[in-house]
């Protein structure tokens, strides 16, 4: 059986391996095609690729895009794009620029509940320090002994309802979709089982995105239970949605499952790959 994973992070984002070393794991783990989904990044694609060219694998340029549809925020993975494409490169250069603005937001935030200094320390965790996300304020929120773990740091401080919470607004739905079909790369909606969603509007989503372009949906994924797998995989079969899967790997001791460590999508499921030259 192919052993693939279509999810992971590197510390362009918010991931503790590099985009090389990345690849070194998942030579180790046995991977036979890798997706890096960077948040609001491809900068670490070529030297990913490059990495995977010498350990063999099969390697699929990939990110995840922030997207605000409905005043939720959700995660559109773009997989198989070109990272030359002028459209991805603009409109990820400013979803970027606008993470300053909220990481600052977020520090205004915390200051307010007497936690200080979190700005900079997010900044340190962000190795390039250009991306700084949520994962970076919770790791320095660990270091500082207010939670025993970064799962335990959103859930306390980095929610909605939270001290550490600061809303923003991301791409359009439209946008983030057309942009990846514009680079040649296949839309996909990331663990649809985390945004809450009811019956209508987890529907309305499915619909919409169809409608813009949208061609598959992630189903394997460690934000979703058993239950939630069959319930997506009955959705993609419904729609005729591609069906994904992957581990969202972002480094040891922060994720769920390591590389490769996903069940198998269900059988009455098409994977997004089926048409792919692998």
């Amino acid at each position: 059986m192919l052993k693939i994973d279509l999810h992971c992070h590197s510390t362009i984002s918010d991931g503790l391996f590099t985009p090389t070393q990345i690849i070194e794991h998942a030579a180790s783990r046995h991977i036979q095609v890798l997706g890096l989904t960077d948040h609001d990044d491809i900068a670490g694609i070529e030297e990913a690729s490059r990495a995977a060219r010498e350990k063999n694998i099969t390697f699929i340029a990939g990110v995840e895009i922030s997207v605000t549809w409905q005043n939720k925020t959700l995660h559109i993975l773009g997989l198989g794009i070109n990272p030359q494409s002028s459209p991805l490169v603009n409109g990820l250069s400013a979803i970027r620029e606008g993470r300053i603005g909220r990481a600052q937001n977020i520090a205004r935030q915390l200051d307010k509940f007497g936690i200080h200094g979190s700005f900079e320390g997010a900044q340190f965790y962000a190795s390039s320090g250009k991306l700084i996300g949520r994962t970076h304020f919770a790791r320095f929120l660990v270091e500082k002994g207010y939670a025993k773990d970064v799962r335990s740091v959103f859930k306390k401080y980095l929610v909605k309802g939270k001290p550490g919470y600061a809303s923003h607004q991301w791409a359009s739905l439209h946008d983030a979709v057309s942009w990846i079909n514009i680079s040649g790369g296949q839309a996909v909606i990331a663990h649809p089982g985390r945004y809450q969603l009811n019956k209508r509007l987890l529907e309305s989503l499915l619909n919409e995105f169809q409608e813009l372009g949208g061609l598959g949906i992630e189903i394997v994924s460690p934000s979703h239970s058993p239950e939630q797998i069959q319930l997506f995989a009955e959705y993609s079969n419904r729609l005729n949605l591609f069906a994904s899967c992957g581990s969202d790997f972002h480094g040891p001791g922060e994720s769920h499952f390591d590389l490769g460590q996903i069940p198998p999508l269900p059988a009455n499921c098409t994977p997004i790959w089926q048409n792919w030259e692998i």
